[in-house]
């Protein structure tokens, strides 16, 4: 079994990756991305296609090379290696498995390519089987198995060489929901019994959050903010991170002094004051400039007597029963909010002039003005 201690810290520094476009430019695909990733952590990727998360995958991998910085792995420097020569693995999206070659087979093939005794393959083989728990499945063909079986095996195909780090490209894309949300739930297992870094690529949000001890959430070959499940999600940076992670409200609002402290005026009607604001949020904008605001629908409530929020109301305009919630969408000014509340609470109907409030200390400031 891998153990924490064989894994190494992954260091990225500077690194930029740019690629030529058919019509004679280019494209920065990575932009000076710095990162340190700890030995022993689920790190996660995070981005819309085209972000740049892929791209640095591949540059670990050592299918890419960058064109400035460098990678490093316990240390030592890893960009300058071929593929074979570096200590990491890589399951992919397609997951790659040999279909003439058994489950036990696939399992073995890297050992076997770098020359290792049988009895340490047949021995390590075993070992695999019994972490992705398929104990009994040697002798099937991928074919034989299901879609969540074969995303097992190439997970044990790829910890079978005891890398330092695992590489996962969107491996859980291609299954259904159901079966995705049990896979994150084994993956997270797996990785905390074998103490090998991952590093797991992916776009869905939500999986990242399920499953990451840390994000780096990425934005045009940038990384937009870095940080744990917790800090991303309730403090995010700007109004990029904060729309892509969750749902989220972005209102502008007006920046107003008064005698008691800066407030924000949200859409010409209510306002907040920047005290009843998440206490982490920058630094009070000038009087007459304007301000986004984010709010998340889950911190919103209905209420004839706010706290927060003064004097915001709006027109329920859609009602939507989502199982756990009922989604509001409410008409405010010129734009619109979603709010969710327990459906064991009585919801109003369309067309109900509705009062908005927020929990206190969490609606926050973000930086950016792209509000739609």
């Amino acid at each position: 079994m891998v153990s924490a201690a064989t894994a190494a810290a992954l260091e990225v520094r500077g690194v930029s990756k740019i690629f030529p476009t058919p019509e004679g430019g280019e494209v920065r695909a990575l932009d000076d991305v710095s990162l340190d990733i700890a030995a022993g952590e689920f790190f996660i990727l995070l981005g819309p296609s085209g972000c740049g998360k892929t791209t640095l995958l591949r540059l670990i991998a050592g299918l890419e090379y960058p064109d400035a910085g460098e990678i490093n792995l316990g240390g030592e420097r890893l960009d300058v290696l071929p593929p074979w020569k570096r200590n990491v693995n890589t399951v992919f999206q397609s997951y790659a498995l040999f279909p003439h070659m058994t489950i036990a087979e696939n399992i073995a093939f890297g050992l076997e390519m770098e020359g290792a005794d049988k009895a340490t393959i047949s021995a390590r083989v075993q070992e695999m089987l019994e972490l992705v728990r398929l104990t009994g499945y040697e002798s099937r063909r991928p074919s034989q198995l299901s879609g969540g079986q074969q995303q097992r095996v190439a997970l044990a195909r790829a910890l079978a060489k005891r890398p330092s780090v695992l590489l996962l490209d969107e491996p859980l894309s291609a299954l259904d929901l159901k079966l995705r949300r049990g896979m994150q739930v084994e993956l997270k297992a797996i990785q905390q019994q074998t103490g090998v870094t991952f590093v797991f690529v992916t776009h869905d949000q939500e999986e990242a959050m399920s499953m990451g001890d840390r994000i780096a959430v990425f934005s045009n070959g940038k990384i937009a903010q870095l940080g744990t499940p917790r800090d991303v999600y309730e403090h995010p940076v700007n109004s990029y991170v904060a729309d892509f992670v969750g749902e989220t409200n972005l209102l502008t609002a007006a920046v107003e002094s008064a005698p008691e402290g800066v407030s924000y005026r949200i859409n010409g009607s209510g306002r907040v004051a920047h005290r009843d604001l998440d206490a982490s949020s920058p630094t009070p904008h000038d009087a007459q400039t304007d301000a986004v605001l984010a709010i998340r629908p889950e911190h919103l409530v209905l209420s004839d007597q706010p706290v927060v929020l003064q004097g915001v109301q709006g027109t329920v305009a859609v009602v939507t029963y989502v199982g756990s919630d009922i989604r509001l969408t409410v008409s405010v000014g010129e734009g619109r909010v979603v709010v969710r509340v327990p459906a064991r609470v009585a919801a109003p109907n369309v067309g109900d002039v509705v009062t908005l409030d927020a929990l206190p200390g969490v609606v926050r400031v973000v930086a950016g003005a792209d509000v739609a």
